[in-house]
């Protein structure tokens, strides 16, 4: 495979593009997308010609670059996670119905959170999150969930820092950190009032196939008192949902 004068190679340089999107930046300029990939200008426009001829990325009216349906389509036949997010969506619809509030799944990826679906309510609490999106684990309660739950190595490698602050909440302390995750494992869900936002409060629960935690299902609420009353619904769509992800496995 081809190589640049620094070694890498053209799929190497073509994830860099790729990488450059985000949740909150789905639409660059060339020049943007050169800046985010750390790519020269020339390369860049080079490599967006063809991975737009291949429908992997596509322009818009101002010749601005996006990601491609293409892209899109390859990536949800071959998604490791549609059966997840296909069985969690009724769980989370019928969880919104109930309490009014966005709802999210998130997976373990590396030491991050990554929210695969999540269902929002307009106008309510503000949430940060979005589909594709990630997050630190230590900071948000799906991850808290998440980490509480993962491999030893991986726990000690988070813990030990760095834990970037949102808040004044936000853990950032390893004994503090350690103490919360000993306590999601015994109580059974993660509750952060104003880990990521000072108006909003994170909770969640751990989603389960066979025993093994494969993912967290999670609401973001108002930061009051209220926020209390939910945890007992959510941990019955989070049952619901394993129970549904065991049977699909059974079938």
């Amino acid at each position: 495979m081809a190589r640049s004068p620094s070694g890498e190679s053209v799929l190497t340089r073509a994830v860099r593009i790729f990488e450059a999107f985000g949740p909150d930046r789905s639409v660059l300029s060339l020049s943007e997308l050169s800046r985010r990939a750390d790519l020269p200008l020339a390369t860049t426009a080079r490599l967006v010609d063809e991975l737009t001829r291949h429908g992997l990325l596509s322009r818009d009216e101002l010749r601005r670059v996006c990601v491609g349906t293409r892209m899109w389509e390859l990536a949800e036949r071959a998604s490791p996670v549609l059966g997840l997010r296909q069985a969690a969506l009724q769980s989370m619809h019928d969880l919104q119905a109930v309490v009014g509030h966005s709802t999210q799944l998130g997976i373990l990826d590396s030491d991050q959170v990554l929210f695969v679906e999540r269902l929002a309510v307009p106008g309510s609490t503000p949430n940060v999150t979005r589909t594709a999106g990630r997050l630190p684990l230590h900071a948000s309660a799906s991850g808290l969930v998440l980490l509480a739950h993962a491999p030893a190595d991986i726990r000690d490698r988070v813990v030990q820092g760095p834990l970037p602050g949102f808040t004044e909440a936000t853990l950032r302390e390893e004994h503090a950190l350690r103490r919360a995750l000993a306590e999601v494992r015994d109580r059974g869900f993660a509750f952060c009032p104003g880990h990521i936002h000072p108006d909003a409060t994170g909770i969640a629960v751990p989603v389960r196939t066979r025993g093994r935690v494969v993912a967290a299902l999670g609401l973001v609420v108002p930061n009051d008192d209220v926020a209390w009353s939910l945890i007992r619904p959510l941990q019955v769509a989070g049952l619901h949902l394993s129970r549904a992800l065991d049977t699909a496995q059974v079938s």
